[in-house]
């Protein structure tokens, strides 16, 4: 949920009672939902109450931020009902915590599939935590460990034309024709499939190859294949073409000498 702002728009807000009867109907993990009018941070809320001892399938999703946080210690802010922001709480007790960083890429694959459903947008996955249209950044997802609970938050822009938008590399909604997107209806959907595809990488132990999880994240992504630089920590830089997923969930990039390099943190840039 990085570098991203988004535009008021008169959207309506978030029904917490459409919402709540829509996921009760399809059963699922979502036991607690809450919608707020403004926060600081999604996460910060959901990793508070994941500290006091709240159980998995708690749902707080925000008409504002104003204090959100993306990867690398970047900021996220949305201004009432431009944005959908919210953060759920997993507990993944059956799953090694080896294989954990799938966690984001399973946000990913279900926000896109969302995304794609919902808006016919061409949702695509950029490798670890953005979602792109026509190669720009609709939406970002962080995912932060705490003990054994793990939350992730999402934000997607839904309305907000160039002037609105922080960097020429971000994108929204309403760009891409789909400004009229019910977003309560949106975040049905999406929290449908983050309980379907968790549930399966769950069942599975986490193995990512058995639940179909891997090679819905390849079909749906931007960066395998691609030519890409990578910032790493420390200040380091890596080249290469983007190659694959490991079963830990790392990006695989095959060098200009053939060493194939696991990155398990790392800021990607497509290079053209």
């Amino acid at each position: 949920m990085a570098d991203m702002v988004a535009s008021s728009a008169q959207a309506a807000p978030l029904s917490q009672a459409r919402l709540g009867a829509r996921l009760s109907d399809q059963g699922g993990i979502w036991s607690d939902v809450r919608v707020i009018a403004e926060t600081g941070s999604t996460n910060e809320d959901v990793l508070a109450l994941a500290s006091a001892g709240a159980p998995e399938g708690l749902v707080i999703a925000a008409e504002a931020q104003t204090a959100g946080r993306g990867r690398q210690g970047r900021t996220w802010r949305s201004v009432p009902r431009a944005a959908l922001t919210f953060s759920v709480l997993l507990r993944p007790a059956a799953v090694p915590r080896v294989v954990r960083g799938w966690v984001p890429l399973l946000a990913g694959v279900a926000a896109a599939t969302a995304l794609r459903a919902a808006t016919g947008i061409d949702a695509r996955l950029k490798w670890p935590n953005d979602i792109l249209a026509d190669g720009g950044k609709l939406a970002g997802i962080l995912a932060e460990q705490s003990d054994d609970a793990i939350v992730v938050g999402i934000g997607i822009n839904v309305s907000g034309g160039p002037e609105d938008l922080p960097v020429a590399t971000a994108t929204s909604l309403e760009l891409h024709g789909a400004r009229d997107t019910d977003r309560t209806e949106l975040l049905a959907d999406l929290l449908c499939q983050v309980d379907r595809w968790y549930q399966l990488w769950t069942g599975a132990g986490g193995d990512a190859d058995a639940c179909g999880l891997r090679a819905e994240y390849l079909r749906l992504s931007a960066t395998i294949g691609s030519m890409v630089r990578v910032e790493l920590p420390a200040g380091r830089f890596l080249t290469g073409q983007a190659t694959g997923i490991d079963p830990t969930g790392r990006l695989l990039v095959t060098s200009g000498k053939g060493a194939v390099i696991p990155v398990s943190a790392g800021d990607v840039m497509h290079v053209r």
